[in-house]
């Protein structure tokens, strides 16, 4: 079988602050610096997700690109887009709003989702910065 990977990009705007309620101010600011800003702080995001899977003999597609990118929005970017990670996210509740667990739980949002079109999750890239991003593979090796 052949496996070819695609991927599509998407982005969203988002706010959040890394804050431990049971440590002190200075435990908070020690250990996450400005992004335990009191006031919040947000991000311009670009989420990756990279399928897999055999070219469909009739399309060629491991997965059509438009309802990869339709199931993004409707599931992931519409609840994530111009919010408060840490307050308006149902799926963050009780969960640090970090980029890492942010990652993790996208995953466990389109895993299945993505497995019902024939096609495989791969990695989740989600970028924060120019210069911080995590890569997320489930509970694959990447390599």
């Amino acid at each position: 079988m052949n496996r070819v990977y695609i991927t599509r990009r998407e982005t969203f705007n988002a706010a959040h602050k890394l804050w431990q309620p049971n440590w002190s101010d200075e435990k908070n600011q020690e250990v996450f610096g400005a992004c335990s800003n009191k006031n919040w702080h947000g991000h311009n995001f670009t989420l990756f997700v990279t399928v897999s899977g055999a070219p469909d003999e009739a399309t060629g597609f491991v997965m059509n690109l438009k309802d990869l990118s339709t199931l993004i929005r409707r599931e992931v970017i519409d609840h994530l887009d111009h919010k408060n990670l840490n307050l308006d996210v149902p799926f963050l509740t009780g969960i640090m709003a970090s980029t890492e667990n942010l990652a993790i739980a996208i995953w466990n949002i389109l895993s299945p989702k993505i497995a019902g079109f024939g096609a495989e999750l791969e990695k989740i890239k989600l970028v924060e910065t120019e210069n911080n991003f995590v890569e997320y593979y489930g509970n694959k090796k990447p390599f």
